[in-house]
């Protein structure tokens, strides 16, 4: 990742600096908060730092630096006062505590990662799946995706994404043939669309991927419980495979929207013995 930090202290990462380096990142450090916004509007980086000391409200820094860039970036704030629900209401998507603590900054920029990632599979214009069924586009579902980020962004909303696919679809086509691979995808679809509530979005992302957004919870375990729900119902599923040779894997995960986090991860198998949650 390309990452720029904006801080005036230059001691806050000199220590992860090397770390990073070796790791094949790229960090470059600008502690002059104007400088930055100009070298934003030139290049593109992966990942902004910055420290909003000695301004009491970091808005007006994130601000700068969205309207600056060409792209958009993972931006992180780096505060000893801040905590994540004023970071995310400011527009960052994440914050860390000074000083700087490094397998801490090593998971955040695996969100980060996980977001860019996100940014570019869900807006490749390159594939696109129709709306049928009660499952909305890829293209359509990016639209109100892009507008969660947006969301995200003026009033610090987060919202929730729920990914079901089957995990080795590829594998599955290789071994079994086209057929069941997509017998799987289409019966994996037909419970999605009858296991979800009338409430719920839900678009396919991917030859065997689907995903249910969540806007707005009531309370704050409603995504987990409902990515929980979706793990179980599928372990008692029966009927989606056609009896080949291999098993069948299919991943339910949460993430949230800014931050990125892997909330939830399941893994349901189905073999010849039947349905069994592998991983929780």
């Amino acid at each position: 990742m390309k990452i720029l930090v904006i801080d005036r202290d230059s001691l806050s990462t000199q220590l992860l600096k090397p770390r990073l380096e070796a790791k094949g990142h790229v960090i470059i450090e600008e502690p002059v908060k104007n400088n930055a916004l100009a070298m934003l509007e030139k290049e593109n980086f992966d990942t902004v730092l910055f420290d909003p000391a000695p301004l009491n409200n970091p808005r007006p820094i994130v601000l700068g630096i969205r309207r600056a860039v060409r792209n958009y970036p993972y931006v992180v704030m780096m505060s000893q006062d801040i905590d994540r629900e004023q970071a995310l209401k400011s527009g960052a998507n994440e914050v860390i505590a000074k000083p700087l603590d490094a397998n801490k900054f090593d998971h955040i920029l695996e969100n980060g990662s996980r977001m860019l990632d996100l940014l570019k599979r869900i807006g490749d214009e390159s594939e696109d799946f129709p709306s049928a069924g009660g499952v909305i586009a890829k293209s359509a579902f990016n639209q109100l995706f892009l507008s969660a980020v947006d969301r995200a962004d003026r009033y610090g909303e987060r919202s929730y994404l729920v990914f079901i696919g089957i995990k080795n679809f590829q594998e599955v086509y290789q071994m079994d043939g086209p057929q069941a691979a997509g017998y799987s995808a289409a019966k994996l679809s037909q419970y999605l669309v009858r296991l979800r509530r009338q409430s719920d979005i839900i678009a396919q992302t991917g030859k065997a991927e689907f995903c249910l957004m969540l806007q707005r919870p009531q309370y704050e375990t409603e995504p987990m419980e409902a990515a929980n729900r979706f793990g179980e119902a599928l372990s008692q599923l029966q009927d989606i495979t056609m009896g080949g040779s291999s098993s069948l894997d299919v991943y339910v995960k949460l993430l949230d929207v800014p931050v990125c986090e892997k909330m939830v991860e399941h893994i349901i198998r189905y073999d010849s013995n039947g349905a069994q949650r592998i991983t929780a």
